[in-house]
């Protein structure tokens, strides 16, 4: 398994942390319960970190592969240092004598990697994109987010190279298809899984005790990381709608946003929480809207199942983990209407979509759960009937068998 980028072990919330680091991470644990060996390779990011650690369970490895600096750095500064994260997994795996059956790359930095491992072990790999160069490029608001041609080149290639191509839903197949001209045939479409163990309804009071909010306090919630591509600014700005329009007049109400580093000093901030404290500043909600910063994976499930209604405002999303995570807490889901949010959050009845960048719909949306708690309840035992279809243990069935039949082909081909 390549996660060239970001290690499933990382606490989730950081600028690239997210439902990739818990779909390796999950992935890998079901897999290691169903008798197959997984050796995690990632790029080191902290030399205090050990190199290797068996946090996964049932003997499967992750191994962080120096690779440059080892430090956080840029994304368009990582990719000149692949040729060194391939060496290492060589050099990794030559010393233990280790052969693999088959390479699963994850996002298109690791499919990149996958490349030369494939050409060097004669092995076949599968991939997972997880977002997609073109249509990041589409949404695009700041120069910042603007993807570079060698991104949009490297995604081309591994269309090409890999053995099987996992979409997480008919949009994203659509997406491949349309936008870069590829051959479906090789594509199948398995969404991510949810760890229904981790993720499952608490009741709202012991939740909010858990957590520290008191039993009558309203709760809209956000979790993810911060970047313009989440359009946290759409929500804030709906919450100053509704404070306008006085939707919650009699009720105790907050906005708590879960991800970044909102306790740096004014100079340290990244530069999208500095804009979005900045929004709600001017919009007079400092006492409404609170940035909890990242917070573990554990305490997730007491903050999903405390909130009234939680919020994936995004403006591309290739599926939205958050919101099957929340769904499984019971919890409605109000998204927008793109990607694979549309896919997943049923329009009136596991909660809502209303279209990216509408603030007026979304509050309407948001104002409609908010007054109306059997609505809430409706919807949450919907969401969570619905979370059920994706257990991980149906999605790593699945899975596995997608691998043994790329394993069986290649192995017919060299027969």
């Amino acid at each position: 398994m390549l996660s060239y980028h970001t290690c499933p072990l990382a606490t989730l919330g950081g600028k690239d942390t997210g439902g990739m680091n818990v779909y390796v991470r999950d992935l890998t644990r079901k897999l290691g319960a169903l008798g197959v060996h997984v050796d995690v390779f990632t790029r080191s990011q902290d030399e205090h970190v050990p190199h290797v650690l068996h946090d996964l369970g049932y003997g499967n490895r992750v191994v962080h592969v120096k690779s440059g600096c080892e430090v956080p750095l840029p994304k368009a500064e990582l990719f000149s240092y692949i040729p060194d994260f391939t060496r290492g997994i060589t050099e990794f795996t030559g010393t233990k004598n280790l052969e693999y059956d088959l390479i699963h790359s994850h996002y298109w930095m690791s499919g990149a990697a996958a490349i030369e491992l494939k050409q060097q072990w004669g092995v076949p790999f599968v991939h997972m994109f997880h977002t997609l160069g073109v249509m990041k490029q589409r949404v695009a608001r700041f120069d910042e987010e603007v993807v570079g041609d060698y991104r949009l080149i490297g995604e081309k290639q591994i269309l090409r190279e890999a053995d099987r191509i996992f979409a997480a839903t008919p949009a994203e197949m659509a997406q491949i298809q349309w936008l870069y001209e590829s051959d479906v045939s090789k594509i199948k479409i398995i969404p991510p899984g949810v760890d229904l163990s981790r993720f499952y309804p608490i009741p709202e009071d012991e939740a909010k005790e858990v957590i520290g909010i008191p039993p009558c306090d309203q709760v809209i919630l956000f979790v993810g990381r911060i970047e313009p591509l989440k359009g946290i600014d759409t929500l804030i700005e709906a919450i100053a709608y509704m404070r306008r329009n006085g939707s919650f007049e009699e009720q105790s109400f907050c906005l708590a946003v879960i991800g970044g580093e909102p306790d740096l000093s004014r100079e340290e901030l990244d530069s999208e929480m500095a804009r979005l404290k900045q929004l709600c500043h001017e919009h007079g909600l400092d006492d409404l809207v609170t940035f909890l910063g990242k917070r573990d994976q554990d305490t997730l499930p007491y903050f999903y199942s405390a909130a009234e209604a939680v919020v994936l405002p995004s403006h591309y999303e290739s599926f939205g983990m958050v919101a099957l995570e929340a769904m499984a807490c019971g919890t409605p889901v109000v998204a927008s209407q793109v990607g694979g949010l549309a896919f997943l959050v049923k329009d009136g009845e596991t909660g809502y979509t209303v279209p990216s960048s509408d603030v007026v719909a979304l509050a309407d949306r948001l104002a409609n759960l908010i007054k109306d708690p059997d609505l809430q309840a409706s919807m949450g035992i919907k969401a969570s009937e619905l979370a059920q279809e994706f257990s991980w243990d149906i999605i790593a069935v699945n899975i596995l068998e997608q691998y043994q039949e790329v394993i069986a082909t290649q192995s017919a081909i060299a027969n």
